[in-house]
């Protein structure tokens, strides 16, 4: 999104494995700091969160696999998504 967007900031959170339905109750991370990095970056004024294109885990930068920086991947999923849920970016 953040390069077809480039006027909108726009980051990928991973929240972590967090004790909610989903993540069971033996899910090891801590479920406060899940929502935290989200916080940040939507509504701080931290330069740093003031960046976009980022995949962020408890407010770190991280290296996201390097299929993400395919463009022509990201094309595919796009459309793959347009398909499916019939509302095209």
């Amino acid at each position: 999104m953040a390069r077809l967007r480039p006027g909108v900031l726009g980051n990928a959170v991973d929240p972590g494995w967090v004790p909610t339905k989903m993540g069971g109750p033996n899910a090891p991370d801590d479920l406060e700091l899940g929502h935290r990095t989200q916080e940040w970056l939507a509504a701080g004024d931290d330069p740093e969160a003031l960046t976009t294109g980022g995949y962020w885990y408890h407010r770190e930068r991280q290296e996201p696999h390097r299929a993400v920086h395919d463009e022509a991947f990201q094309d595919r999923l796009l459309r793959a998504l347009a398909q499916e849920t019939g509302t095209a970016l």
